[in-house]
């Protein structure tokens, strides 16, 4: 049985640890709510430009846009995919990582000809031990998403896919169900699908757009892609958060047992060492007696 010294020594280096676990779901905790506070806060723009190019495609169906040019004439090994990654730049957030790339790795072996698109520095450490590409990196924008960023990657994206050097651009991502339950997502950004833009509607009348439909198609797209690579990294944001929430609630909860376990153990050691001196002053007497 170790000593008490020894044990006090363990229970000092476990309830620092208990210490950083705890403040680190603090700090994930106000950071998963200011998220979701910026996402909330732009979703209804960005919802209305939905509903705008909704209604460009009923009144106007004929419209030609590039961003929904589906390319079907190309043959499917020959097609270029685009995957774009978003994993975390740290990591102590449980399986968060693991779970996009393992998903990321399924969708690259259904197509030999991937361009990889990565955002966070796990992703990209991974890749590059892997000896894998990386056509182009997103720095700093894991623990940082806004709509600048949001606005760089769509348009880096954009300019591929309309000079044909995609022709299926696709995003894995995690996606937050609900506090206890998120999911690893893989949707496709381009091209865009019509269904996508459905929703009921009433009559609509006849609607005349300045200077064409597809001009102000054009227009709307990178906006609406924008909008939604904003609210795909604040998701995956959110669930790095909640993640690391959850492990360090957990590693709080290990350390606590722990120490209840540790604090047994100091009291039969503390016990035990009383028991030793109280027996060896009895002997002491009786030997002195004698």
């Amino acid at each position: 049985m170790a000593n008490t010294r020894e044990i006090r020594s363990r229970i000092k280096g476990i309830q620092d640890i208990m210490k950083i676990t705890n403040a680190m779901y603090l700090i994930s905790s106000s950071k998963l709510k200011k998220a979701r506070k910026s996402l909330v806060a732009t979703q209804p723009y960005f919802e209305a430009l939905q509903a705008t190019i909704h209604d460009i495609l009923v009144r106007a169906p004929h419209a030609d846009s590039v961003f929904f040019q589906r390319r079907e004439d190309i043959n499917a090994e020959d097609r270029k995919k685009g995957i774009l990654v978003i994993t975390a730049d740290r990591g102590m957030a449980g399986a968060y990582n693991h779970n996009v790339i393992k998903r990321a790795e399924e969708e690259m072996k259904k197509s030999s000809n991937n361009s990889l698109f990565v955002v966070g520095t796990v992703g990209r450490q991974y890749y590059l031990r892997k000896g894998i590409q990386i056509d182009t990196e997103f720095l700093y924008t894991a623990q940082n998403p806004n709509l600048f960023r949001s606005q760089e990657i769509a348009k880096t994206l954009i300019d591929l896919f309309a000079a044909g050097h995609l022709d299926d651009i696709y995003v894995v991502y995690t996606k937050m169900i609900s506090s206890m339950k998120s999911e690893v997502e893989c949707i496709k950004l381009l091209p865009l699908e019509r269904r996508r833009f459905e929703r009921k509607t009433a009559g609509y009348t006849h609607a005349l757009f300045d200077p064409s439909p597809e001009i102000v198609m054009d227009r709307l797209v990178p906006n609406y892609l924008k909008g939604l690579i904003f609210g795909i990294l604040v998701e995956s944001f959110s669930s790095e958060q909640n993640a690391r929430m959850m492990a360090m609630e957990a590693a709080t909860d290990s350390a606590g047992d722990m120490l209840k376990s540790l604090g047994l153990q100091y009291n039969r050691a503390r016990q035990a060492a009383i028991t030793q001196e109280i027996t060896e002053v009895v002997s002491g007497a009786k030997s002195l007696k004698k």
